[in-house]
């Protein structure tokens, strides 16, 4: 979905007028009408505004522009899993089980690798495959990369 459709979808949703978004996003309601209508897209700080206001992160008002993955365990990101800052914004690299409160949850690859296959082996996926995939995949991972 286009970021217009997407604006305009939340702002209903949100039972807001076009006026009474750009009062609370600190623009004018033509620059409202513009995003609606694709003239223009809202400024980097104006999506934040946006993303705080709807509760959705920036990735999906640009309408999922990219897949996003866990920095640190490699899980796929939706809205509902991605964590966020001590201040309630969104961080779009973690997810919330990794990462809270401005924190990182796991405090080594080999804690992480332990937790992961314990709940992801079953008798199709033996512990030892398991282990053997995340110990592979887990280094390509921003978190890992810097911390090596």
């Amino acid at each position: 979905m286009e970021t217009k459709n997407i604006l305009l979808e939340l702002r209903n949703k949100s039972g807001f007028s076009q006026e009474e978004l750009a009062d609370r996003v600190c623009v004018t309601r033509q620059a409202v009408s513009r995003w609606e209508t694709g003239k223009t897209v809202p400024d980097t700080e104006t999506l934040k505004l946006l993303s705080r206001l709807f509760d959705v992160s920036i990735n999906t008002l640009l309408g999922s522009p990219r897949k996003l993955v866990c920095q640190c365990c490699g899980m796929p990101l939706e809205d509902s899993s991605i964590s966020r800052e001590p201040d309630g914004s969104f961080n779009e690299e973690y997810c919330k089980w990794c990462y809270t409160d401005g924190r990182f949850v796991y405090t080594s690859m080999e804690e992480l690798v332990e937790f992961l296959v314990g709940h992801s082996a079953n008798e199709n996926w033996p512990p030892e495959q398991a282990k053997a995939f995340f110990e592979s995949q887990l280094p390509m991972l921003k978190h890992w990369k810097k911390s090596l």
